[in-house]
């Protein structure tokens, strides 16, 4: 099912994930950043919190990101989370929408996890129905995001981005491409890192995601973990690089969840992006 996309704020420079300790600054200040994404889950309720949000999107186009949709759940979409996410989205208005291929419910309980999945044609089956269900509630498309993986299904028998080419094809969806996860994955499961990037419909991916990570060490391998508690690294600002040049000027968010650093700092890194998409579209080095 083919949903398309009506005219909305438009995306420009680099946007930021707005977090609680950062909005009264914000609103204060106001200072020159492209967008800003919300955690979906957290304005449901209502409350001060969905006041400040009015107060910036004056100011800021607003994209939503969930965690809460569980779209590779086999028991199908929660239709009351659903429907909460359809309420803000229609009072919000965003420019995108956007969820993780993951699941994290079971029997309607809420596993605070997002969970991966393997990669099968019955899995496949699944996550598109379920995105068909949310895009028809929302009456637009949403962003898939790659996952962040630590471990890999013995019987995935489809490449992962073969598997999100093929949720594109099939439901009209679009792609969110954090391209910090795919760094990620790829040391975690001895893939190539290019080639996943390569392989992803270019048509498709509509934003990109750059974040932090953690490097641990388990049983005498290096393993690292997407947490979001750092600066963009080096290895991750090269893969930015070329997924730009294959991807175009989609518009990028930097994301900081844990050890939250001061607002000037996250700005800092949504100028380093900047810096690094003004380079790809003039052909200068970054």
């Amino acid at each position: 099912m083919s949903h398309q996309l009506t005219e909305r704020p438009v995306l420009s420079s680099t946007g930021i994930g707005l977090r609680a300790p950062h909005v009264m600054e914000l609103i204060d200040t106001l200072p020159p950043v492209g967008w800003l994404e919300i955690h979906a889950e957290n304005y449901m309720g209502g409350g001060a919190a969905l006041k400040d949000l009015d107060r910036l999107r004056g100011h800021y186009p607003i994209s939503l990101h969930g965690v809460g949709l569980s779209l590779g759940s086999a028991e199908g979409v929660d239709k009351r989370h659903l429907a909460r996410l359809q309420r803000l989205t229609a009072r919000i208005e965003p420019a995108l929408v956007s969820e993780h291929l993951s699941w994290c419910t079971s029997g309607g309980a809420y596993l605070n996890d997002l969970l991966p999945l393997p990669y099968t044609e019955e899995a496949l089956a699944v996550v598109c129905r379920n995105v068909d269900e949310a895009q028809a509630a929302l009456k637009r498309p949403l962003l898939i995001e790659n996952p962040s993986s630590y471990l890999a299904y013995a019987g995935s028998a489809i490449p992962e981005p073969q598997f999100l080419g093929e949720v594109v094809r099939r439901t009209g969806c679009g792609l969110l491409c954090d391209v910090n996860n795919i760094h990620v994955s790829a040391h975690n499961l001895g893939i190539d890192a290019d080639s996943y990037i390569d392989a992803l419909p270019a048509e498709a991916v509509s934003e990109i995601h750059l974040a932090g990570h953690h490097r641990t060490e388990a049983d005498g391998q290096v393993l690292l973990i997407d947490d979001h508690g750092s600066e963009v690294a080096d290895p991750v600002w090269r893969l930015y690089d070329r997924a730009l040049r294959r991807f175009g000027r989609v518009p990028t968010l930097v994301e900081w969840d844990s050890q939250l650093p001061d607002l000037a700092t996250l700005l800092g890194q949504a100028q380093a992006a900047d810096h690094v998409r003004f380079a790809v579209m003039t052909g200068r080095p970054s």
